[in-house]
């Protein structure tokens, strides 16, 4: 949606067409995620997510004010619990300054002026870490599009991409033929197979990694303020559950990460064999199972358990249980693994003769949607 509102602004008169093959934008990754705007704190320096991040950060928050959505601008809490962790926040400080991020690390007391119930030994404060509502931006950016003469082709899922006559592709859908000159996959979950059928081979497979949420009870929202995270683990593949202040006034905890048993698995109970096959055929989830599946085993039952995960968040705010907790939504993340079995770090792009496939958009994506985009339309030539 970003891509498609960057082409029309900055070369009105295009012809843009947005296939969408659900009923509505935004209903998978987008419409599921925690809301967070990030602020690039965990970035290499220099990468690709941390420019854009950066940037996205800055220009998302613009985005909404400008159109009216609502967004806050409120930071967040990364607390050391333990004196095994300061070396590692104090890694991340560095980083964060680095990437010219606005950071101070607190005392116990300093971090207690910001969230009076977290439980720390040290503490480092993001100021420019924000919250809004990315299903909201979602619907913006698709009224933007269509007041600036593009389409958004809902109910169209792509079942084929060839080659034109001459230069260009067709994308087949369930509703018909879109011809173009230019293709653009931000497909998400679905990425690396749209990329195959126009016939480009990806340097990594999607998995889908299922994130699961409580949420505090509205008597015990005031537990917390803004956002607290813990210190990450590098050793980890995964962030860890954290405790997020949702632009509605809820607190939402989490989330853990379970493997999701189809592409678009919010549940258990959502089984797609076809995606089950895919996932388990694959050598590089073997090789990152066997590094990690102590962790994985660990994050399994605390999806299963309401007393684990409370135990998880009582490191960072003892005075929750498991009585604070109900369960909310969940959200399926596409995480790129490579073949070796390492996780795919950074954005990745990938570009063929009339195509740009992102192949690789986890988190920071949502923040710096507007940032990728203009990426994006920088490698389409103008005269395409």
């Amino acid at each position: 949606m970003a891509t498609a509102w960057r082409l029309l602004s900055e070369r009105p008169g295009s012809s843009v067409t947005v296939l969408e093959k659900e009923d509505r934008v935004g209903a998978h990754q987008t419409g599921h995620n925690s809301g967070v705007i990030h602020a690039g704190v965990y970035y290499k320096p220099g990468s690709l997510k941390a420019r854009m991040c950066a940037a996205g950060s800055a220009s998302m928050v613009a985005f909404c004010r400008e159109h009216g959505i609502p967004v806050e601008v409120c930071g967040k809490l990364i607390v050391a619990t333990s004196e095994e962790e300061l070396g590692r926040l104090g890694a991340l400080h560095e980083r964060s300054l680095a990437n010219g991020l606005p950071v101070e690390l607190l005392d116990p007391a300093g971090a207690a002026e910001f969230e009076p119930h977290v439980e720390c030994v040290r503490a480092m404060r993001v100021a420019s870490t924000g919250i809004t509502d990315f299903g909201r931006v979602c619907e913006v950016l698709a009224e933007l599009i269509g007041e600036l003469g593009g389409e958004v082709r809902l109910g169209s899922k792509v079942v084929s991409v060839t080659p034109a006559a001459g230069a260009g592709v067709v994308v087949g859908t369930d509703r018909g033929e879109v011809a173009a000159d230019v293709l653009v996959n931000c497909a998400g979950l679905q990425s690396d197979r749209v990329a195959r059928m126009a016939g480009v081979r990806p340097p990594a497979r999607i998995v889908p990694f299922r994130g699961e949420y409580y949420e505090l009870v509205e008597s015990r929202r005031g537990l917390v303020k803004g956002l607290i995270y813990p210190v990450p683990d590098p050793q980890f593949p995964f962030l860890g559950v954290h405790l997020t202040k949702m632009i509605d006034g809820s607190v939402h905890a989490g989330p853990n990460a379970v493997l999701a048993l189809a592409r678009e698995g919010y549940s258990w109970g959502r089984i797609r064999p076809v995606d089950v096959a895919s996932a388990a055929g694959y050598g590089g989830l073997w090789r990152l199972a066997r590094k990690h599946w102590k962790y994985g085993m660990g994050e399994v039952r605390r999806s299963l358990s309401k007393r684990l995960f409370a135990a998880s968040l009582a490191r960072l705010v003892p005075a929750i249980g498991p009585e604070d907790l109900v369960r909310a939504g969940a959200g399926v993340r596409a995480q790129a693994i490579a073949p070796d079995g390492g996780l795919v770090d950074d954005f990745l792009i990938v570009e063929a003769p009339g195509q740009v496939h992102v192949l690789n958009a986890p988190s920071p994506a949502a923040t710096s949607s507007l940032e990728i985009a203009r990426e994006i339309v920088g490698r389409i030539p103008v005269s395409a």
